[in-house]
C-alpha cells in the first residue's frame, strides 16, 4: 500500500469491504456448524446433561491453547494466521461431515474445529480494529458484526429448511457440516486477497504479536472471565432447556437463531453507535443490567418447566405449556443469544486501554484464554448443578456473573466516551 494518503484511504475502504465478506463467511461457517452441535450431540450420540458438560472440555480448551498458538505464529501476521485458522476449521468439518467417528474420534475432531474457531475470534477482532478509524470505531465494528449476524440468519434459514424437509440430517454424510467447511474455505480465499491489499500493515503487525500479560489490563481480564462463565451458560445450557426439557429439534432451534440474527443485523450497528456516543463503560453497564434480568427470568422459567416435566413423568408436551409461556421461552432464548454479540465492546475497551498498539492482538487472545478457563470450569460445575439440583440454579449462577460484570464495568475509570483506539 502506498504512503500517499489518498491511496492509503482507498486501500482501507477496499480492505473494509473485503473484510465484511470475510466476516460473513465466518458467520456462515459458525452458524452452520456451532448452530447445530447441541442437536448433533443429542441425536448422533444421545448425550446426557452431564456428558454435555464434559464435552465442553475439548470444545473450550482450544480457547486457552489458541493463545499460545497465536503467539507462536506471530511471525505470520494476523491475516495469514487467520487463513490457517480457517483451514483447520474446514478440515475438521470435512472429516465430521464425511465420516461417523466414535465418541473419542468426534471429540478429537471437535477439538481441531474449535482450535481453528478460537484462533479466528481474537485475530478477526484485531483485524477489524486495525481497519477502523479513531472517530468511528464502534460504527465500523458494528458493520462487521452486522454482516456476521446476517450470515448467522442465512445459516439458520438453511438449517431450518434443510432439517425440516430432509435435506440435512445427522446421518453420514452430514451435509450441513460440509457446507460450513465450504464457507470457511471461501473466507480463507478472501483473506488471501485482503493480505495482498494490506501486506505491509500485516507484516508490521507480525513484529508486535507476542504474548502479553499486564497488571494495567487486570479489569479487562476480570470482565473477560465473568463473560466467559456467563457465555458458556448461554451457549450450552440455555438451548439445552429447549433441547432436553422441551424436546425441540434442530429445525426449531434454527428458527430461534434466525430471529436472533435478524434482530442482530440492526441491533449491532446501534451498539456500535452507542459505544462511539456514550462510551464503553455505559454500554457495558447496560449490557450487565439487561442480562441480570434475562437470567432471573430464565431461572424461574426453567425451574417451572422442569417441575412440570417431573410431574408429567418425563413426558411433557411443550405445546401444553400455553402460548404466553412459549413466547417467553422464545424471547428469552433470542435475548440470550445477543449476549455473545457484545464482544466488540470488550475489544474496543482493550484497544482504548492498550499501552501500545502491539498489545492489542495478544491481549485479546489472553482475554479469550482467561474467558475459557472459567468457561471450562463452569461447564463441569453447571452440569453437576443441573443434574443434582435443577436447571434454574444454573441461571442463578449466570445472574451472579452478570452482577459481577456490572460491578467491574462501574469501576472503569478511563474516559471511554472517546474509545477509538488511542493506544
Amino acid at each position: 500500500m502506498n504512503n500517499n494518503g489518498i491511496d492509503k484511504q482507498a486501500g482501507i475502504k477496499t480492505a473494509i469491504g473485503i473484510f465484511i465478506w470475510v466476516t460473513a463467511c465466518i458467520g456462515l461457517g459458525m452458524g452452520l456448524s456451532d448452530g447445530v452441535l447441541g442437536n448433533y450431540f443429542k441425536e448422533a450420540y444421545d448425550v446426557t446433561p452431564y456428558e454435555r458438560g464434559v464435552i465442553e472440555f475439548p470444545r473450550e480448551l482450544p480457547g486457552i491453547l489458541s493463545m499460545f498458538a497465536i503467539s507462536g505464529l506471530a511471525f505470520l501476521g494476523n491475516i495469514r494466521t487467520n487463513i490457517l485458522a480457517m483451514l483447520l476449521s474446514a478440515a475438521a468439518l470435512v472429516a465430521l461431515g464425511l465420516f461417523r467417528p466414535d465418541f473419542s474420534g468426534m471429540l478429537l475432531l471437535l477439538f481441531i474445529l474449535m482450535m481453528g474457531t478460537h484462533m479466528n475470534i481474537p485475530i478477526a477482532d484485531s483485524i477489524g480494529l486495525s481497519l477502523a478509524q479513531k472517530d468511528n470505531m464502534g460504527r465500523t465494528l458494528g458493520r462487521f458484526n452486522s454482516a456476521r449476524m446476517a450470515s448467522f440468519m442465512i445459516a439458520g434459514i438453511l438449517t431450518f429448511f434443510g432439517f425440516r424437509f430432509g435435506f440435512f440430517s445427522f446421518d453420514t454424510p452430514v451435509a450441513v457440516f460440509l457446507l460450513a467447511a465450504a464457507a470457511f474455505l471461501a473466507g480463507g480465499v478472501l483473506l488471501v486477497i485482503l493480505y495482498r491489499v494490506l501486506k505491509e500493515d500485516d507484516d508490521s503487525a507480525a513484529q508486535n504479536s507476542k504474548m502479553v500479560l499486564r497488571k494495567e489490563y487486570t479489569r479487562y481480564y476480570i470482565i473477560c472471565a465473568l463473560f466467559g462463565g456467563r457465555k458458556q451458560i448461554m451457549i450450552v445450557y440455555s438451548p439445552w432447556v429447549l433441547i432436553d426439557l422441551l424436546g425441540f429439534r434442530a429445525d426449531v432451534i434454527s428458527i430461534l437463531a434466525v430471529a436472533g440474527s435478524f434482530i442482530g443485523i440492526f441491533f449491532m450497528p446501534v451498539v456500535g453507535r452507542w459505544v462511539d456516543r456514550y462510551g464503553v463503560k455505559r454500554v457495558m453497564i447496560i449490557e450487565a443490567l439487561a442480562f441480570i434480568a434475562v437470567y432471573i427470568a430464565y431461572g424461574f422459567l426453567s425451574g417451572w418447566v422442569n417441575s412440570r416435566l417431573i410431574a408429567a413423568g418425563g413426558a411433557l408436551d411443550y405445546i401444553a405449556l400455553g402460548g404466553v409461556m412459549m413466547i417467553l421461552v422464545y424471547l428469552l432464548n433470542i435475548a440470550d443469544r445477543m449476549s455473545a454479540q457484545f464482544g466488540m465492546v470488550r475489544a474496543i475497551y482493550m484497544k482504548s486501554i492498550a499501552i501500545k498498539p502491539g498489545d492489542v492482538t495478544p491481549s485479546l487472545s489472553m482475554g479469550m484464554a482467561i474467558d475459557h478457563v472459567l468457561a471450562i470450569a463452569g461447564s463441569f460445575v453447571c452440569g453437576i448443578i443441573w443434574y443434582n439440583w435443577g436447571p434454574q440454579y444454573v441461571f442463578v449462577v449466570a445472574g451472579m456473573m452478570s452482577l459481577g460484570h456490572l460491578i467491574a464495568a462501574r469501576g472503569i475509570k478511563l474516559d471511554t466516551t472517546k474509545p477509538q483506539g488511542e493506544a
